[in-house]
């Protein structure tokens, strides 16, 4: 039994065999139990909010917050373990005499150590928010109102940001040892050069926070914005997110929404449709005026249609121009493509049967001209 504690008495490289066994073991246990004491601090956690998140199973929590926990755990383990050895952690690395100062490698490593940990407190703080935001989502599906759906993840990043300046700050105090009142207070004096640079940062900030008071638009709603249309995804810290018809995500600042011109598509009640049609020359007025009752009488029929009319409009080079016009009842966009395309149809039947036919651009030699022909005959 001496001779094992003599074993473990003995000295390399300044440290003694019982130090590097216990750095090996620490190191050992919290590699080998890491996913576990992670799981079971993630189900303590869990309990904390089961009442707020009765709905959500604690699967979701766990995923949520296992990498980060396990991160916290590895590093406090790998710094404990190394803090079993003296050698070369008392080695000074820096020095200066006015004022007196050493630094070692053990006081670096505690720095590096201490950055790591308070990341992974505020990384498993960013995963709470997330799991908060991913309740109160799940609640806001049910509702019928769609403000909820908008107002959640605006809020999500905003809290996050906020988190993410709050463990800035902690690391600047507690790692650098900058007085961070003292920061703050500088910063007032740097403030209006910071506001200068980030003013389009600040406007799309003001301009998400108009947008949820006068709720021009909800998640959901299909918007055109200076002729770039799209369903609202979701209304972000700095843009608001959309998809187009052909499935494209479009990125637009805040500030561009609420600035340009918008119009809600899926608040107004009808689509208007408006066109030309043209009747060739050869078409008589009574033709004319029998398509033009009959169009009229087909618009009217159609209990998807407003206030439809077809007027012979003006003369044009080659044609006779008809303009239609009808307002179609708020539907999905694909039944309003198949109602034009019925109406389309039925106005090609309508000038067909009436002995019509639809113009287009045709050019005549002077040869050609009715007037020249008949001189012609009276030579």
């Amino acid at each position: 039994m001496v001779m094992n504690y003599d074993f473990f008495n003995q000295i390399y490289w300044g440290n003694s065999i019982r130090q590097y066994c216990l750095l090996a073991g620490v190191i050992l246990l919290g590699l080998v139990f890491k996913r576990l004491v992670s799981r079971l601090v993630s189900l303590l956690l869990f309990t904390v909010f089961r009442r707020f998140a009765s709905d959500a199973h604690n699967d979701t929590f766990v995923s949520l917050l296992l990498k980060p926990i396990e991160s916290f755990i590895t590093f406090c383990t790998i710094y404990l373990a190394i803090n079993q050895i003296s050698h070369p952690l008392d080695v000074i690395i820096w020095h200066r005499v006015k004022p007196r100062l050493h630094i070692t490698i053990g006081d670096a490593i505690d720095k590096v150590f201490l950055f790591l940990i308070i990341l992974s407190v505020f990384w498993i703080i960013l995963r709470i928010v997330d799991f908060i935001a991913y309740v109160l989502k799940m609640r806001a599906t049910i509702t019928q109102n769609k403000t909820d759906d908008q107002l959640i993840p605006f809020l999500k990043e905003l809290t996050k940001t906020l988190v993410c300046f709050m463990g800035f700050f902690v690391l600047l105090g507690f790692v650098f040892e900058i007085n961070v009142l003292t920061l703050i207070t500088g910063l007032g004096i740097g403030g209006i050069a910071i506001a200068l640079a980030a003013k389009e940062s600040l406007e799309n900030l003001l301009g998400s926070f108009t947008i949820f008071l006068d709720k021009p638009f909800t998640v959901g709603d299909v918007v055109k914005v200076d002729g770039i249309e799209g369903t609202i995804q979701k209304v972000g810290f700095r843009s608001t997110w959309l998809i187009s018809p052909d499935k494209t995500t479009i990125v637009i600042p805040n500030r561009a929404m609420i600035d340009g011109v918008l119009e809600n598509v899926t608040m107004r009640e009808f689509r208007r449709v408006n066109f030309f049609i043209g009747l060739t020359y050869e078409t008589g007025s009574l033709a004319v005026k029998a398509i033009l009752k009959e169009i009229n009488d087909c618009l009217s029929a159609d209990s998807n249609i407003r206030d439809g009319y077809a007027t012979f409009d003006h003369f044009a080079d080659s044609s006779l121009q008809v303009q239609v016009v009808y307002l179609v009842v708020s539907m999905p966009y694909s039944q309003f493509v198949a109602l034009k395309e019925g109406v389309n149809f039925k106005l090609v039947e309508i000038v067909e049967k009436h002995g019509s036919a639809f113009a287009y651009p045709v050019q005549r030699s002077i040869a050609d001209h009715p007037v020249r022909d008949e001189q012609k005959k009276e030579a």
